[in-house]
């Protein structure tokens, strides 16, 4: 069972590369006793890399501009560059040596006239994509994912299919691919089944939960650029020179008066500006991102789920219904006195079973890999509790921080509600107006 953790992601220690081997594709850390159980906790995840992707400036094509990425790994102490299609061949390694595991997604390719919001959302992506990758037990092991982080050749592409390709994907190279079966539970099916149902409906509840986080942070945003606007308005106001007419003459040094306080005014508010905008931006990247960092570990584990089905499971059914055919087959050839077509079937049916055999086994294996998969989704859970907490502290921050600027900016107002005599009447508050006769 996993521990119950309490920490910032401020206190997850940073790996130092000199304190790590190299990647081995057959090697897996697992407890002692039975191999399918693991004992990861969330800090141990995050522990194993933090993995950054920033843009670089873009170069100039001859039709069209790159961009490239600059991405720096902890744990190997590297930084190279990549491209979205370098990111592409990765991902596709991943998958022929890895087809039972949690491969992320990645972020739709570019799109004629993307601007500049679409190419930051993609580099948040491919961000949560790779550190997703780095923090799996069996990716960060292999050498596919030390030659995308740290192979600084122009021919990563190729060195990257070379080294998947040669060696076959996990079932050939793992040492407990055929005795799978002996390590799951009898009721194996009814959990697969459970378990699928849980994370899809925690998948919808996080959704919806990251939407909401992205309205409350996208209007933090705008009431920065509302408060700003505001300031600016009251400043162009205070700094009016139109003349007064001669109607107005009494009230010259009022109206002058209010100019001087309106102009004065602004400084405030682009202050009040800035701190709402500050967390805006806070929330996108300690609340919005980290939920969609969920999410899309999430949405590898359903996509996981639907490889199995689609793909192991409707096989094995196909190689079962071929096999059947075979046999009634044989049997009409027998029927009919064709020695040459007897032997010939009883050839094929061999062979389909050797092949139902091996899809059987790989069934087994995908079943194991799915309750370890399980068991890693489970291990991100406690991500929730960071992430209400990001949530509260930044509510908190947010608001104590403009409720001082508001404070500090009462007192300026004083000069604005001065009354005939000269004696300030301050604005009444809605309840003392509501005292007021009618």
């Amino acid at each position: 069972m996993a521990k119950t953790l309490a920490f910032s992601f401020a206190d997850v220690p940073t790996p130092r590369g000199t304190e790590q081997t190299d990647p081995e594709p057959t090697r897996m850390q697992m407890p002692q006793g039975n191999p399918l159980l693991l004992s990861y906790t969330l800090q141990e995840l995050l522990a194993r890399d933090t993995v950054q992707v920033e843009l670089i400036p873009e170069k100039k094509g001859l039709f069209l501009k790159h961009v490239e990425y600059e991405v720096s790994s902890q744990r190997f102490q590297s930084s190279v560059y990549r491209r979205y299609n370098d990111f592409v061949v990765f991902h596709e390694m991943l998958l022929h040596k890895f087809p039972y595991r949690m491969v992320p997604a990645l972020p739709p390719k570019r799109m004629l006239g993307a601007d500049r919001e679409f190419i930051e959302a993609r580099r948040r992506a491919l961000k949560r994509f790779i550190n997703l990758v780095a923090r799996h037990p069996p990716f960060s092991e292999d050498v596919v994912l030390k030659l995308f982080l740290s192979f600084s050749g122009s021919d990563v592409q190729n060195r990257l299919k070379e080294s998947a390709q040669c060696v076959g994907d996990e079932f050939l190279h793992c040492k407990l691919a055929t005795r799978a079966k002996d390590f799951l539970p009898a009721d194996i099916q009814v959990q697969f089944a459970a378990s699928r149902e849980l994370i899809r409906n925690i998948y919808n509840s996080f959704y919806k939960l990251r939407d909401r986080a992205e309205r409350i942070a996208s209007r933090a945003i705008d009431n920065a650029a509302d408060l700003l606007i505001f300031g600016k308005e009251l400043s162009a106001l205070g700094s009016d020179t139109t003349p007064l007419p001669s109607w107005a003459a009494l009230s010259s040094s009022t109206w002058g008066s209010l100019k001087q306080a309106l102009k004065g005014l602004s400084v405030e508010f682009a202050l009040l500006a800035d701190k709402a905008a500050q967390q805006g931006k806070q929330e996108e990247s300690d609340v919005v991102e980290k939920l969609n960092l969920f999410l899309d570990l999430l949405q590898s584990y359903k996509d996981l789920c639907e490889r199995h089905e689609k793909g192991v499971l409707h096989k094995h059914q196909r190689a079962l219904h071929k096999y059947s055919l075979m046999k009634r087959q044989m049997m009409s050839a027998a029927h009919s006195r064709e020695p040459e077509s007897v032997e010939q079937l009883e050839s094929r049916i061999v062979e389909q079973e050797n092949a139902i055999q091996t899809m059987e086994l790989r069934n087994h294996f995908s079943l194991y890999c799915l309750h370890q998969e399980t068991q890693l989704v489970h291990a991100y859970l406690p991500l929730t509790s960071h992430i209400l907490g990001a949530f509260v502290n930044s509510q908190i921050q947010g608001h104590k921080e403009m409720s001082k600027v508001w404070n500090d900016l009462k007192p300026k107002l004083h000069c604005l509600f001065a009354g005939p005599s000269g004696a300030l009447t301050l604005p009444r508050s809605p309840q003392e107006d509501s005292l007021l006769p009618c």
